[in-house]
């Protein structure tokens, strides 16, 4: 099948020259008043921050190290000859925190921007998948189907796009290569069927279905056969997520009057709480260690982006909203997902008044918006 190109960038998203010329006539002067100035900043930060830092340790002993954070993030708008910023802002930019939260890299060699993000694009009037470099170029358009196809994500390999479609009447499962063709579909005549994801031993599929009538997390064979209910509450569990092990799966579920964020074992076994009181909106991801999730919370329209670890489902009625780690600060952001190395998150955020997807380094906290389209774009997935 063949698929559309459609440009990621526009001209207006370029430096001035103006601005470049300014950029050259700074870096030949000469780095002693720069130097001078960062010394300074270093130590009024440190006169300024340590002792708030020390009164909090003081004031909760007992904390886990994760806090909100208040900082407005800082976007750098992409460009095609433009190299990405990393953790390190362009010269000229002042930094932002970085926080004492560490992550295992999983992946020794990651060449991150070589990886593709699968995610969902609003064209012509409906849902389609579609797939880009994770430095925001080549977007493509893989599915042109008249009903809606989203929850998109990759196979362990990173050679199938599982996702959910509309496109037989209601929403089936089904997968596909990703170059659009040789879809397969998985589910038939079994209620409507959501947020579809592979095993990391690329056996089995977990995914939310009606079937029942109440939205309820099951799982299945690769092939679609053997479907087998997990989970029986009458409140919704939605969402579910495969740890890196394949040991566990995350969902998200309103059992206690409000959405929180759970784990069980992979045949629903010892079901935990890992959020107490969060009000989530549903995607989450596990990151590479198996250490934290990642998911979005907040009031309507104003959704952000928090970091809580894995350990909290061993809390009686797992952690508290102060114990929790937010990313970010206004712009409605949804549907995370980690990087390979875990060290970005990629999301959707309504900051630009519409939907676009961006990535954010989880310690830097330093933000990247990858899609400049005229249409929205969401659900993003980062592939293995």
């Amino acid at each position: 099948m063949a698929y559309d190109h459609f440009p990621g960038r526009k001209p207006e998203d370029e430096l001035p020259v103006f601005v470049v010329q300014k950029i050259k006539r700074r870096q030949k002067r000469s780095p002693l008043p720069v130097l001078i100035g960062i010394g300074v900043l270093v130590l009024v930060g440190t006169l300024l921050i340590v002792p708030r830092l020390l009164r909090r340790s003081a004031q909760n002993p007992d904390d886990t190290g994760l806090f909100y954070i208040t900082a407005t993030p800082v976007i750098y708008p992409a460009s095609s000859d433009e190299e990405l910023p990393g953790v390190a802002p362009p010269e000229g930019v002042p930094e932002l925190p970085t926080l004492a939260f560490s992550f295992i890299t999983a992946t020794p060699v990651f060449e991150r921007w070589d990886t593709n993000i699968v995610y969902v694009c609003h064209m012509e009037g409906s849902d389609d998948i579609c797939l880009m470099k994770a430095d925001g170029s080549d977007q493509r358009r893989l599915t042109d189907s008249p009903g809606t196809d989203w929850y998109p994500s990759f196979s362990p390999d990173g050679q199938r796009i599982i996702y959910s479609s509309q496109r037989d009447g209601q929403f089936n499962i089904y997968t596909m290569d990703l170059n659009g063709e040789n879809h397969e579909r998985l589910t038939r005549d079994h209620g409507e069927d959501y947020a579809p994801a592979i095993s990391p031993d690329g056996t089995k599929v977990v995914f939310t279905s009606t079937f029942g009538g109440d939205q309820n997390i099951w799982v299945m064979n690769i092939d679609g056969s053997n479907p087998v209910q997990l989970t029986f509450d009458p409140s919704g569990d939605i969402d579910p997520m495969w740890s890196p092990d394949g040991s566990r799966i995350s969902f998200t579920s309103g059992r206690f009057g409000m959405n929180d964020l759970f784990i069980m074992n992979a045949d629903g076994s010892n079901v935990r709480r890992v959020t107490k009181y969060a009000g989530l909106g549903g995607r989450n991801d596990w990151s590479p260690d198996g250490r934290y999730l990642t998911f979005y919370a907040g009031p309507e329209h104003d959704k952000d982006l928090f970091l809580v670890e894995t350990a909290c489902a061993d809390e009686p009625d797992g952690c508290l909203p102060d114990q929790l780690r937010r990313l970010t600060q206004g712009g409605n952001n949804k549907g995370p997902s980690f990087s390979p190395d875990g060290e970005w998150i990629t999301y959707a955020s309504g900051s630009d008044e519409n939907n676009e997807v961006f990535i954010i380094h989880i310690d830097s906290l330093l933000t990247r918006q990858l899609t400049f389209n005229n249409f929205p774009d969401w659900q993003p997935r980062w592939r293995p």
